[in-house]
């Protein structure tokens, strides 16, 4: 074993599954106000343990007030409600039915039927509730139907305005169709009325909340912020057509946007908010110590950096093969996939050499900074092309300047879908087949 190897094996920290295993990683990250979890695939079931555990201990012992995800901002309010004891859902599972949009398995899988079943029985005897909120902007046309709806509630002649006004994208059967048709030029755009829309919803506010105290001011927040969702995703949208790093660009900010406008609604409510965010490296890890800054695209890690110091604590999530909940295409069947063994050079591979099947990682220590030389490092999301392993899922990346820290479960299993199609439960056949030799 070679001096790099016996360094981070001597700080790496096992998870065996004991109760004190987080003991330490909670003392690193329990101080922040925002604490960022990983993930390096969208489909596996250990990422998912290992955050629900963290996040549990955080909300339980440490006070925070939210969990933020990856996910489009209706779909998890709805979630939100039930997790409150509010909504028309009568069982988690129901709850978690806003998730129709591809990839459904990001939210809707055993994992995250647990979580939510377990906030909601902790806010049943809680002090302080926590929620469960959506940070994305997939949402064009959920989040219409959603600022419809809360308006007809408040204030019909307002929602007939609204309805008028978003009329602008009723001959679009789905977003990326109105993006496109902008960007040929066979299509006005929608901003102008999307704008007037959430202009005149913010200064009706304090009418509207004039009503029903928290609960209002709650209702009011989620109707404003998918306006806010609209007029970013009308954008969004228009952009895909103007390059990666634009789209990419956008769809963080707005997510960095959504946390510190819901980090001020809670303080509003509750004093100082803290919340847990849970999203891919990609978004969490610092993307000025990746090819992704280099090229021009910034992230969601980096922005709370720079807008939060010290008070952010960045976690990634590595594994280093098994099987993985993915696609091989978007809008495709979800499939349970074998995950190749990570390429050599990479931090996988690396932390595969140390033989060592889980443990966590502080990146602050003197030894971790034996790996701030660049490496590469996988990223899975919800597609995954095996055949163009390196050109599909590698980047490079400074592991040190990316996280905090970092957590490898080196093999991994596919998280649970709610819905398993027969690809899914069917798996794909060993390297073997049909022998399995």
């Amino acid at each position: 074993m070679d001096a790099l190897h016996a360094a981070i094996r001597g700080q790496a920290r096992p998870l065996t599954g004991a109760p004190g295993d987080h003991d330490e990683l909670l003392r690193l990250v329990a101080g922040a106000r925002v604490v960022l979890l990983g993930e390096s695939t969208h489909g596996t079931h250990e990422f998912y343990r290992q955050r629900a555990v963290i996040t549990k201990r955080l909300i339980e012992e440490h006070g925070f007030s939210a969990i933020a995800v990856e996910a489009d901002w209706p779909d998890a309010y709805r979630a939100n409600r039930w997790v409150h004891g509010g909504g028309d859902d009568p069982d988690a599972e129901r709850a978690l039915a806003g998730f129709k949009r591809f990839p459904t398995w990001m939210w809707r899988n055993a994992d995250v039927l647990d979580l939510i079943g377990w906030l909601r029985a902790h806010n049943e005897r809680a002090e302080h509730p926590a929620g469960f909120y959506g940070l994305d902007l997939y949402s064009l046309f959920r989040s219409i139907e959603a600022v419809i709806a809360y308006l007809a509630e408040v204030d019909p002649p307002a929602a007939e305005r609204a309805r008028s006004r978003f009329g602008c994208f009723d001959r679009f059967e789905e977003s990326q169709a109105y993006g496109h048709a902008v960007a040929r030029g066979v299509s006005e755009p929608c901003r102008q009325g999307v704008v007037r829309q959430l202009l005149e919803l913010q200064r009706s506010s304090g009418d509207y909340l004039r009503r029903d105290g928290v609960a209002a001011e709650d209702e009011q927040f989620y109707a404003e912020e998918n306006a806010r969702l609209v007029l970013d995703a009308e954008e969004y949208y228009r952009s895909m057509f103007d390059g990666a790093a634009a789209s990419w660009n956008l769809r963080d900010r707005h997510m960095a946007d959504t946390l510190d406008r819901l980090l001020a609604h809670l303080d509003r409510r509750d004093g100082e908010a803290r919340v847990v965010v849970w999203a891919h490296n990609s978004h969490v890890g610092d993307a000025r110590s990746t090819e992704m800054g280099r090229r021009g695209e910034l992230n969601l890690g980096q922005l709370a950096r720079e807008r939060h110091g010290s008070a952010v604590r960045l976690v990634g999530f590595t594994t280093y093969d098994g099987t993985v909940s993915a696609a091989s295409d978007w809008d495709a069947p979800v499939e349970r996939r074998r995950v190749n063994p990570a390429l050599p050079g990479s931090y996988e591979a690396l932390f595969h050499e140390l033989q060592l099947p889980a443990f966590w990682l502080p990146l602050g220590t003197r030894e971790a900074a034996m790996l701030e030389e660049p490496r590469l490092e996988r990223a899975i999301g919800v597609i995954y092309r095996p055949e163009t392993e390196r050109a599909s899922h590698y980047f490079g990346a400074s592991l040190t300047g990316q996280f905090d820290a970092v957590v490898h479960i080196d093999s991994t299993r596919a998280v649970e879908p709610l819905e398993r199609t027969l690809t899914w439960q069917r798996g794909e056949p060993p390297e073997t087949y049909p022998t399995a030799l």
